[in-house]
């Protein structure tokens, strides 16, 4: 892609169903100038028309060897087309790209199966459902137990505010990715997610009685869609049920703005994570995540749920928050 395709890229991502919010030309940006990893974003063409585009990332680490990947630091990627050919033709593309960087492996991660002989992973799955028209019947339509923790916060006194920036917001993600072991983004690449995606992108902070600043999510916007992308708590959030809070409260916000999916976003299959979103009574869909293995036997497995990297989360959880926040963006940028 050259820099006059630009705004082509970026309507046929509008227009294409396939399409969604990680598939937009802006992630370049991002990727490029802020996690400083060389892009190859490819786009299919027929009779001057954008038919098809694969927004490919290459990453090098020593921790984690060499990829290409459809999109690191996304739940979505992989090609976004009008039909079967074009598909065809970006992942034959793609395949041979791998072999001439040189890289480990390709991973593309479809939303649907695009490639059924690929090795494949399927541990991940996403949360969606369609809100409803009306506030209080989206209200109604989570289940009881759930709806309760809600209630308690309302009772709690919590209320949610817009942030223009992401002072607030950085802070409780921070501290909540310390807890957890894994290292954060930098301040700057939140800053960036803003300035780039401008409305698209929104930070809504909960409040305690108090006025204190207690849980907060980064949200996405496409099209009618919201994605509650990256979150933050303190410890005492529980107690006050501020996190099930936000997210009614970002339920609501987003059905009072006309929007009509609510996107819960990915989780690991049987994890906390996962738990709580059918407990809002989200049902999972698998997500195919599917590689051409160039110099590996295996598919990776980079993720937490890894045993070989439990006593690496371990003690980051030890260490300064000072610190994990200075070194730990350095070390994010190759997670993908």
């Amino acid at each position: 892609m050259q820099d006059s395709d630009l705004e082509r890229w970026e309507r046929f991502v509008f227009e294409c169903p396939a399409a969604t919010f990680f598939h937009r030309v802006g992630w370049r940006e991002i990727y490029e100038d802020v996690l400083r990893h060389r892009t190859h974003y490819l786009l299919a063409e027929r009779d001057n028309r954008i038919v098809g585009v694969l927004p490919l990332v290459q990453l090098k680490s020593l921790l984690f060897g060499h990829s290409l990947v459809s999109l690191p630091f996304a739940v979505y990627g992989g090609v976004a087309a009008t039909d079967a050919e074009a598909t065809r033709a970006l992942h034959r593309f793609a395949v041979v790209l791998g072999r001439e960087l040189g890289v480990d492996h390709l991973e593309l991660r479809n939303v649907a199966s695009a490639e059924p002989t690929w090795p494949r992973q399927e541990l991940y799955v996403t949360f969606r459902k369609t809100l409803l028209a009306e506030v209080e019947a989206n209200m109604q339509a989570i289940p009881r137990k759930q709806r309760a923790m809600v209630r308690k916060g309302v009772q709690r006194g919590l209320r949610s505010e817009i942030d223009a920036g992401v002072d607030r917001f950085f802070e409780l993600y921070a501290d909540n990715m310390h807890r957890h072991g894994t290292p954060p983004h930098s301040k700057r690449y939140m800053q960036a997610l803003l300035r780039v995606f401008g409305e698209a992108c929104e930070p809504l902070i909960v409040l305690n009685a108090d006025g204190k600043a207690v849980s907060g999510v980064l949200s996405f916007y496409f099209r009618d869609e919201v994605l509650p992308y990256y979150a933050g708590d303190l410890p005492e959030a529980r107690d006050v049920a501020a996190n099930d809070f936000k997210y009614w409260e970002l339920m609501r916000r987003s059905c009072e703005r006309g929007l009509r999916t609510f996107d819960f976003g990915r989780s690991k299959r049987e994890t906390g994570s996962y738990d709580f979103k059918r407990n809002w009574g989200f049902e999972p869909t698998p997500l195919h995540y599917e590689y051409q293995l160039f110099k590996r036997a295996t598919v990776p497995q980079n993720n937490p749920s890894n045993r070989k990297y439990r006593k690496a989360i371990e003690l980051w959880r030890r260490m300064p928050r000072s610190l994990v926040n200075t070194i730990g963006p350095a070390l994010a940028r190759h997670l993908g």
